[in-house]
């Protein structure tokens, strides 16, 4: 067995900072556009809001003993590495949660509406502060455990795919708070905010991670491919191509950039040569040197 070491449960430098970053968001989202309006996400900190609904027990405690338990219970299934790291992240959680909630609560223990009585608003901001967060906390490599947790044990013993035994657990426990609340209009609420931040943490996962393939045909290649390199700093891979209507040889360049250099790299090619063949399309992610790094 391969021992585990501390560099490999607990991220370093940018990822750390994305991590804790994602994290603190998450919980002050939570706390600030959950709780007070009694709305329910999805996975456990759903859970810990309802049970905070029903007997006030507080959501920080609950979502760190949930997690502990569902995290023991899956030890064998996801392994101690994934355990470890997921454990830490719920520590910060129900820390930051904690702190967050202090702050809102007045002194006859009810919490503060921070943007008065706009549940839509609460719904819109809980959603991306949600999303947003989560988004952070997987791009650096991180879990917040929860209901991705119980999808993994679904996942293992079921043929149910990952994603949608996600959202199978979050749909139900959403739907839980018809049963608490009992008010349709803060169910329907719910469900938006899961709706958002589930689009919330796709735009900043694949946005973050999204670059653009150029594949260029051009009798200028050599030049074109002088320039992305010394300019850009971006490699470039001659392809052996063969025109079908001529019949004749032609070297295509393949080239992986930054979303952000695409215009850089079109007025390069429009100086060297005008009258070049460019394809242009969106990759969601490219792994390796000069761009994300291959996570384990």
């Amino acid at each position: 067995m391969n021992s585990i070491r501390l560099k490999d449960i607990i991220p370093s430098g940018k990822d750390m900072l994305l991590m804790v970053a994602g994290l603190l968001i998450f919980s002050i989202g939570f706390a600030l556009f959950v709780l007070p309006y009694k709305m329910t996400g999805g996975g456990v900190s759903g859970v810990g809001a309802l049970i905070y609904y029903v007997i006030g027990f507080d959501p920080s405690y609950s979502y760190f003993i949930i997690n502990l338990g569902l995290l023991l219970f899956a030890l064998k299934i996801l392994g101690l590495k994934y355990t470890i790291r997921t454990l830490l992240a719920t520590a910060l959680i129900s820390v930051f949660i904690e702190f967050a909630q202090s702050w809102i609560t007045l002194e006859d223990g009810t919490l503060y509406k921070v943007i008065g009585d706009e549940k839509f608003m609460a719904c819109v901001l809980g959603g991306l502060t949600d999303g947003l967060g989560l988004g952070l906390v997987f791009l650096s490599g991180g879990s917040t455990g929860g209901s991705d947790i119980i999808a993994s044990i679904v996942n293992k013993y079921k043929p149910i795919s990952l994603g949608r035994g996600l959202l199978m657990v979050d749909i139900f426990i959403v739907s839980l708070n018809w049963f608490v609340i009992g008010d349709v209009e803060t169910l329907v609420m719910s469900y938006c905010m899961m709706f958002i931040a589930i689009n919330m943490v796709d735009y900043v996962v694949n946005g973050a991670r999204q670059s653009i393939q150029f594949l260029i045909i051009s009798e200028r290649y050599e030049q074109i491919a002088t320039r992305i390199n010394d300019e850009l700093q971006r490699g470039c891979t001659i392809l052996e191509g063969r025109g079908w209507y001529s019949k004749q040889q032609r070297p295509v360049l393949l080239v992986m950039a930054k979303r952000l250099e695409r215009k850089e790299i079109f007025d390069l090619i429009h100086e060297e040569d005008p009258n070049a063949f460019v394809s242009m399309s969106n990759v969601e992610g490219v792994f390796g040197e000069g761009f994300d790094p291959i996570k384990k």
